[in-house]
């Protein structure tokens, strides 16, 4: 027998860390993942009589006696090209270092030995330790982990060396051959070292952007490092589909016709763990990556809070390891691009895939059939009347695949998105009689469904075609999910315990119809037992306040477009009548209230009505909205069913809203609380009040504030030419326009602010607090008051920055086309956020949760999720004002008697008077807030309005105080976190389980 000794052939083998993070525990492996592996899946074929003797004769040992200073693995095993290296790459992945190894040669087999140490130099020698560490290696090679090792063991995939599975070769000989060949030119992951990321990135420049490697621009430079990440991407998600696949778990699937994703580059390199090495590898060729970073576009499949909602739910979904997909619309045009042309909101299409998605893979083998209009027939099938619907057109709905990375897993999940293409059969028939005007014409009204988000519905036309989206997603995703339930199962009595369906909101409620038709007219269940399967599967989450805002369907118009599902809507709603009459007997006003079907001048179907009577949970997002919804909204339904309704308050992302978007501030968290683990578990953030009196812990806080409220201020001066003073007070609200969120009390604020200023003498101008006011956000396109708003902002600002007398005291600035990435600059720079809907009409307002996650103060009503904020960081540290919940209702009672404050008077007149111009076409607005016509209470707000504000000023005059309640937002933070939240839902409503690809 021949004994080898050697060095390693590595100068170190120590897991790569943040300098100001712990060093990775041994007894934290299992939740390590390792971005620099390069060691791919060894796949075990059919096991033959010499596989057997292998796994009989394979072993590894532990001997913590052969060395003082170390512990020893012993690996027998057969000898193969690449084993030790292997091997060595497990010991990186999990931090230990290597200080010196043995071979022993024993005819075809091999004896290694390695001398390890953990991460600080010390032995192993807690036993978890040690036989997570042997499972890693059988598992690396082929084993079970417990000393034997075997290749019929089903090994399973994860971030350092995994395991990659065929199931599909058997039998010798050439197809064993070629199988065998094939797994071993896949060997091995992409590396991750600044070298290999070089070199990918320049093939990609090479090869898919098809430059010269010698001759290439940023935006070129972009192309090819996002495809890099992306195929690190598609390396994990592979893993992770490929392991839901064998382990079968209940999956969730998350239905929403809008996720407003913002950029994924920086997002993808942080959750994947290797930005650092990108920024290295970028640098050497000459680039930076925040420059690159930057010539990435928004994708814009969404519009407001609860778009953006959806996407920190995928990211959370990922990250806690939950078996999940999202399904969404890829719209062609997304939300519109808001131009400003003197004053006035221009709405432009977004050609946001003008120049390709690098992120998305077309799936142009994944499509499916969906059908509108014709008729519905009776048949007899079996002996029995069969109604089958016999469609009139239909589309082909293509799938557009985008990866969503979890932080600090290899789990991957998928957001698969469809859009609509002319179905080929018809084109085949255009093109054989030659009509070639006509295919082109159907081409163009297929694609038409997919194109626009949110179509203006407020004729015929738009809402065919929002009906047309609604259904065109619900089918091709019901579709789709039942092909992969039934690759699986073969009995629908399991659908329940293996999938579960969830609503965002109303839009895609006509889920339940259509599961009913599938179950009922394809798959030929009894009605009964269908309608069974499908309340156990769906969940609904409302994101509605009031009544009037719940979304209808004309009757006449879904017979046209949706015959079938019209009959079984109607199926659908007498059932449940029948039910109801049983319960609550002849009360025909409530049987009114809550029937499906709503009766009248114009017939409709109640979708909310619809997704409650389909679901077995329903859904609020804050305690205030569930006890609105319960009190008001659905109060015939929760009476009937007060077991169906539950409250999970929305989150944030730390991920994408301080990570990404705030690094400094990232940074500054994980030195003061000595770990990153932060990133993953949000609670960890109430360690910063441990910190919150320490003088130099506030100066570093207020420094990175500084940096932020810089790079605020070089973008807003490169927006609009206004340069603004670092010393003010950067006062923020950027949201949605509506009369709700009350964007015209802040600016009526500011022109009594203005006022004020004007009207003091110099000496006192002296002792104000300056301001720069920053106003953001879209006006729907056929909402003419919240258009006036947007002027009537930049009327003031023109006033204001131009008057001399101000100079920096006070500067009025707005944000045009207001998107996620603007949002990652604004929000960090901000001072002073406001949040000012009139109490019980926010649901749950995620943009506070943002701000208060970097250390923004917060200026707010009591109003959604604010409730449970002043819960977290306590009423000393906001600014609240306004009207509560139970006070709305009787201030507008009082309508014409209702009293304003003078200074309300006052702006308002100025406004009306032409103060600031355009005095006829403000008329309109000022008309909204006159006394008895102030729905949205802003003049009886208006005095509380202000007192919130000067309570603001004297805080921010006192920078100790306001960095502690800055300070203080962010540890109370982690409440909101997304995370939190999609383990509520998990735990439940879904009743689903993480799945996690393991080592």
């Amino acid at each position: 027998m021949q004994t080898l000794s050697f060095p390693l052939f590595t100068p170190s083998l120590s897991f790569p860390i943040n300098p100001h993070s712990p060093f990775p525990s041994l007894t934290h492996l299992s939740s390590l993942t390792e971005p620099y592996a390069t060691a791919r899946r060894s796949i075990p074929l059919q096991a033959s009589a010499s596989d057997s003797a292998f796994a009989s004769s394979s072993t590894i040992a532990v001997d913590n006696s052969d060395a003082d200073d170390s512990t020893a693995f012993v690996i027998r095993a057969r000898s193969r090209i690449g084993l030790l290296q292997v091997i060595t790459r497990v010991f990186k992945v999990l931090g230990l270092t290597v200080d010196r190894a043995t071979v022993e040669f024993e005819g075809d087999f091999f004896v290694k030995k390695f001398f390890v140490t953990d991460s600080h130099g010390n032995k192993i020698e807690d036993s978890d330790s040690l036989e997570r560490i042997k499972r890693a290696l059988a598992e690396a090679i082929g084993g079970d982990g417990d000393g034997m090792v075997s290749v019929t063991r089903p090994a399973v995939a994860n971030s350092g060396v995994v395991v990659r599975r065929s199931g599909l070769v058997d039998g010798v000989g050439e197809r064993r051959a070629k199988a065998e060949r094939m797994f071993t030119l896949m060997d091995g992951f992409l590396k991750n070292d600044p070298l290999s990321l070089q070199k990918d990135i320049l093939n990609h420049v090479e090869y898919t952007v098809a430059r010269s490697r010698f001759n290439f621009d940023d935006f070129e430079a972009y192309q090819a490092l996002s495809h890099s990440v992306r195929d690190r991407l598609i390396e994990r998600w592979h893993d992770t589909h490929s392991y839901f696949k064998r382990t079968k778990p209940k999956r969730l699937y998350f239905l929403s016709l809008e996720f407003l994703m913002g950029r994924s580059l920086s997002n993808s390199v942080i959750n994947l763990g290797i930005q650092d090495q990108y920024a290295e590898a970028l640098s050497q060729l000459g680039f930076e990556f925040e420059v690159l970073a930057e010539q990435e576009g928004d994708a814009a499949l969404g519009n407001g809070g609860l778009a953006r909602l959806s996407a920190c739910q995928m990211d959370s979904l990922a990250t806690l390891d939950y078996p999940a997909w999202g399904y969404g619309l890829r719209y062609e045009y997304g939300l519109f691009r808001q131009v400003i042309v003197d004053g006035f909101q221009h709405e432009q299409p977004d050609y946001w895939l003008n120049f390709g998605n690098p992120w998305e893979i077309e799936r142009i083998h994944v499509t499916y059939e969906v059908k509108f209009y014709g008729t519905v027939e009776e048949v007899d099938m079996n002996g029995e009347k069969q109604r089958v619907w016999v469609p009139g057109e239909t589309v082909e709905a293509v799938a557009y695949d985008n990866p969503i990375p979890g932080y600090g897993t290899r789990n991957t999940l998928n957001l698969r998105l469809w859009a609509a293409k002319p179905s080929n059969k018809f084109d085949l028939e255009a093109y054989n009689t030659g009509d070639y005007i006509n295919s082109v014409v159907n081409r163009q009204r297929a694609e038409t469904i997919s194109n626009v988000l949110y179509p203006d519905d407020r004729n015929h036309q738009g809402k065919e075609l929002r009906l047309k989206q609604q259904y065109f997603f619900v089918s091709a995703s019901l579709q789709d999910i039942i092909r992969r339930f039934k690759e699986a199962h073969n009995n629908f009595d399991e659908l329940p315990d293996k999938v579960a369906l969830h609503l965002n909101d109303t839009h895609p409620s006509l889920s339940i119809a259509e599961i009913m038709r599938i179950l009922v007219d394809e798959e030929h269940l009894g009605w009964n037992k269908a309608w069974d399967i499908a309340c156990k599967v769906f969940s609904f989450t409302t994101h509605t306040v009031v009544a009037e805002g719940l979304e209808k369907i004309p009757v006449d118009l879904l017979g046209s477009l949706l015959p079938r599902h019209l009959e079984i809507l109607y199926e659908i709603n007498f059932n449940f009548m029948e039910e109801l009459k049983k319960k609550i007997g002849l009360d025909y006003n409530r049987l009114s209230r809550m029937s499906i079907v709503e009766e009248g001048a114009v017939k409709n179907i109640r979708m909310a009505n619809l997704a409650i009577v389909g679901s077995h949970i329903v859904n609020g997002v804050s305690k205030l909205h569930l006890d609105t919804l319960k009190m008001t909204t659905f109060k015939d339904f929760y009476e009937l069913w007060p077991e169906k309704f539950q409250f999970k308050t929305n989150g944030v992302t730390q991920r994408r809203w301080i990570v990404v978007s705030n690094p400094s501030l990232c940074a500054l968290i994980s030195k003061w609380l000595g770990t990153e683990a932060w990133i993953r578990n949000a609670d960890l953030l109430t360690g910063l009040r441990d910190h919150v009196d320490n003088p130099n812990f506030h100066q570093e806080w207020k420094m990175v504030k500084r940096i932020n409220k810089m790079r605020l201020a070089e973008y807003i001066e490169a927006m609009s030419g206004v340069k603004v003073s670092l010393d003010a007070m950067f006062d923020v609200q950027v949201k949605r326009i509506h009369e709700y969120k009350r964007q015209f009390l802040n600016i009526l604020g500011i022109i009594h602010r203005y006022d004020c200023l004007k009207n003091m003498d110099k000496n006192d101008r002296r002792k104000v607090v300056p301001r720069v006011c920053i106003i953001g956000g879209k006006a729907a396109p056929g909402y003419e008051i919240a258009k006036k708003i947007i002027k009537l902002c930049h009327s003031v600002a023109e006033k204001i920055n131009n008057d001399a007398d101000i100079g920096d005291l006070l500067k009025l600035v707005f944000i045009p086309d207001y998107n996620v990435s603007v949002a990652e600059l604004v929000i960090p720079g901000a001072d002073l956020s406001q949040h000012l809907s009139t109490a019980g009409h926010e649901a749950s307002g995620t943009g506070s949760m943002k701000f208060l996650m970097n250390g923004c103060l917060l200026l707010a009503t009591a109003d959604g999720s604010t409730v449970e904020i002043i819960e977290e960081i306590g009423s000393d540290n906001l600014f609240l004002f306004g009207a509560k919940v139970q006070e709305v209702a009787e201030l507008r009672e009082k309508g014409s008697t209702l009293k304003v404050p003078l200074q309300f008077a006052r702006v308002l007149r100025m406004v009306r008077d032409g103060y600031f111009g355009y005095k006829e076409y403000f008329k309109s607005l000022c008309d909204t807030v006159e006394i008895g016509k102030d729905f949205y209470l802003l003049g009886a707000d208006f005095g509380s309005y202000l007192e919130a504000q000067a309570a603001a000023d004297k805080a921010f005059v006192e920078p100790e105080k306001w960095i502690k309640m800055s300070i203080l937002s962010v540890a109370g933070s982690g409440r909101f976190s997304s995370d939190r939240t999609i383990q509520e839902y998990a735990e439940r409503t879904w009743k689903i389980v993480p799945s996690r690809c393991p080592l």
